[in-house]
């Protein structure tokens, strides 16, 4: 019990400090690129990761977490694909409007729902369903305006889309496979994610801005927010790694949506963005999904803990039913009467155990019969 709300509150810490962090560093590159007019997303994500990495490296020398090494093929594969992800992302918004790159993170949590079904026979109920479609409702009556569609643009989303649910799913299963911390995950896949968006980043953002990240004018203002953006970096890919790796990728992604409506709100109040009631009506719908969404989960979860528990206690029940009926019957075949299990007693005790079935009951009887004469107590017929 003790452990379970570890648990739950490790989880609901990681959460929190997702969205603090997230919505932190949209509020900071927002001032930074809109403001400064600093443009270079992908050259200033390799350099996030960079610092990442640093950090963790000084973290691990302090002996903060242990470094757990695995499969270096995983590792780089896994580091190459968030990587690619993340650039095809800022492709995709370069190459599309912003309706539609919207909507390409939209598609996000549907195309993990497929994938985690055909893959990983993961089941998602009608109510999960239902909740979500709410949600991507309501997110989409709040950030979608315009969808202009081209086709290098929707090729690009699409290849957004399937990288990042990948390498989403992966940051779940490859933790759980390898037995392997966020933290370890993160600190060993860092170094080739900020490498393959160190080398493509420069070029990327000259192909999307037209601008030469080594010749922008580097302003203190501009150093002091890009510090900053690195800094609150470091809490954002870890609470990344972690919230996927205590709940599932789909949950994160419905955290991102959140994230989304908070950052439309801060906008409005601290930056004093353009609001209208379509926004408002937007984030309420959503915020009724999320809400659905949760409720759904603690629910399904609770559920799983009694179910799991009633089993647990069935199993105990039914092994010591099993043993009784074989100490018996062992001490009935000595004493040359007939067995307890073939007794009508006995039928009925199982038959009540297994449903009332008393053709099955037969079958477990039967087993027993096997059972006492593997143990060589004495041959019987």
């Amino acid at each position: 019990m003790a452990e379970n709300q570890r648990f739950h509150l490790g989880t609901v810490g990681a959460l929190t400090l997702s969205v603090v962090s997230s919505v932190s560093i949209v509020i900071c590159n927002k001032a930074l690129i809109s403001t400064l007019g600093f443009t270079f997303a992908t050259t200033l994500t390799s350099w996030h990761l960079l610092v990442t990495f640093c950090s963790l490296h000084v973290a691990r020398w302090m002996r903060f977490f242990e470094h757990k090494p695995f499969d270096p093929k995983a590792v780089m594969g896994f580091g190459i694909l968030n990587g690619s992800s993340i650039g095809l992302l800022n492709l995709s918004l370069g190459f599309n409007s912003v309706g539609f790159y919207q909507m390409t993170k939209l598609a996000i949590i549907p195309c993990t729902v497929l994938l985690e079904t055909l893959f990983f026979r993961k089941r998602f109920s009608r109510n999960i369903q239902l909740a979500l479609t709410v949600l991507l409702f309501g997110v989409g009556i709040a950030t979608v305006t315009d969808l202009q569609l081209n086709l290098l643009g929707s090729v690009l989303s699409l290849f957004a889309i399937v990288t990042t649910c990948i390498a989403q799913i992966m940051t779940n299963t490859i933790q759980k496979k390898f037995k392997v911390s966020s933290t370890q995950l993160l600190y060993q896949s860092c170094p080739y994610q900020s490498i393959i968006l160190f080398i493509v980043g420069p070029f990327l953002d000259g192909l999307l801005t037209n601008q030469n990240v080594f010749a922008y004018n580097y302003t203190p203002n501009v150093l002091a927010f890009i510090v900053l953006s690195c800094l609150i970096s470091v809490s954002v890919n870890f609470s990344t790694f972690l919230v996927i790796g205590k709940t599932s990728p789909v949950t994160y992604q419905v955290l991102g949506h959140l994230k989304t409506c908070l950052v439309l709100a801060f906008g409005y109040v601290l930056l004093r963005d353009p609001f209208s009631w379509r926004n408002i009506l937007g984030i309420f719908i959503a915020m009724l999904g999320m809400i659905l969404y949760s409720y759904c989960c603690t629910i399904e979860s609770q559920q799983k803990s009694i179910e799991a528990a009633s089993l647990l206690s069935q199993v105990l029940h039914l092994c010591f039913l099993v043993f009784r009926i074989v100490v018996v019957s062992c001490r009935d075949i000595e004493t040359k009467v007939t067995p307890f299990y073939h007794t009508p007693t006995c039928v009925i005790l199982i038959s009540e155990m297994i449903g009332n079935d008393v053709q099955y009951a037969q079958y477990y009887l039967s087993s027993f019969h096997l059972i006492t004469l593997v143990l060589n107590l004495q041959y019987f017929f």
